[in-house]
């Protein structure tokens, strides 16, 4: 049994738009999570870890002050925290390929746009330290009002003339008036990590985590391929192939000349992909999913 101080602590949003997917995440990396509705903590029975449910802005921190071993957040959020010279910085394990959307400074709908529009105007955001940074870096004077919700009612308010806020779909935006007009950050979540010591047994502990999510993620896009095709057309049937490295051949017995050909597809597999694999000369193709991956 581990106790408490070699239990691994995950910090993860409580609630909104990563929460769900934070939370699929860890139940297709073998974590059963143990929660009560309204609580703070959730723990793990069968992997040494505890999560930490937390506002999205606290993540970064808990992690970067040790507080948390790990965390998954959005790189919008990570990325106006580092901007803080006061923060401890945290490793970025990898892309978790989920809450995707972008920064992006936002005008009016009837407006015609470009960058100079900016200069001597007020922008209201949730990201003050980032859009201080691009209008610094592109030479416009502009004022920053900062804002904890409802930015985008901020033109309509009189409160700023422009907004710099998060864009996924747009429609927020479009029903207040507004367009996007320029991106500031690609942004998507991200698994992190303290840079704190936190001892080899947790470490290690964190690594066969770190292991499982890897897995998890390249199993979502791969594709498990079985065709049979004869050897004069392997090289086009590899180079066609999405994302697939040293597949493997083997000979078809009772059929000389012919080979087996097994594969798996790191990329999307489209029914334009299957034409032309049997353009090439493959048949009896069967593109099949993959439960588990270990890289």
């Amino acid at each position: 049994m581990t106790t408490t101080l070699t239990r691994l602590r995950m910090a993860t949003q409580k609630s909104g738009r990563l929460a769900e997917a934070s939370e699929r995440l860890l139940k297709d990396a073998g974590i059963k999570i143990r929660s009560s509705k309204g609580q703070l903590t959730a723990r793990a029975t069968n992997f040494p870890l505890d999560l930490m449910l937390v506002r999205d802005d606290d993540i970064p921190t808990l992690v970067g002050d040790g507080v948390c071993d790990l965390g998954i957040v959005g790189q919008n959020v990570l990325e106006e925290y580092r901007l803080d010279p006061a923060n401890e910085d945290v490793d970025v394990l990898c892309r978790l390929g989920f809450g995707g959307c972008s920064l992006r400074f936002a005008a009016p709908a009837d407006e015609a746009f470009e960058l100079a529009n900016l200069e001597g105007t007020r922008i209201a955001t949730s990201y003050p330290l980032l859009t201080r940074k691009f209008l610094e870096d592109n030479g416009i004077q502009a004022e920053v009002v900062t804002m904890h919700g409802a930015v985008e009612l901020a033109p309509r308010l009189g409160i700023a003339d422009y907004v710099c806020d998060l864009v996924s779909t747009g429609q927020t935006l479009e029903a207040n008036g507004l367009k996007p007009v320029h991106t500031i950050l690609e942004s998507e979540s991200v698994l992190i990590r303290t840079r704190a010591d936190i001892g080899s047994e947790k470490s290690d502990r964190a690594d066969a985590l770190t292991t499982r999510i890897d897995g998890v993620i390249a199993t979502a896009e791969s594709k498990y391929i079985v065709l049979n095709a004869p050897e004069t057309a392997l090289e086009e049937i590899t180079r066609i192939l999405p994302g697939a490295e040293a597949p493997t051949v083997m000979p078809l017995l009772g059929r000389e000349g012919h080979v087996a050909v097994q594969a798996v597809c790191q990329e999307s597999v489209f029914w334009e992909t299957l034409e032309a694999l049997k353009r090439a000369g493959a048949t009896d193709i069967l593109v099949m999913p993959i439960e588990k991956m270990m890289l």
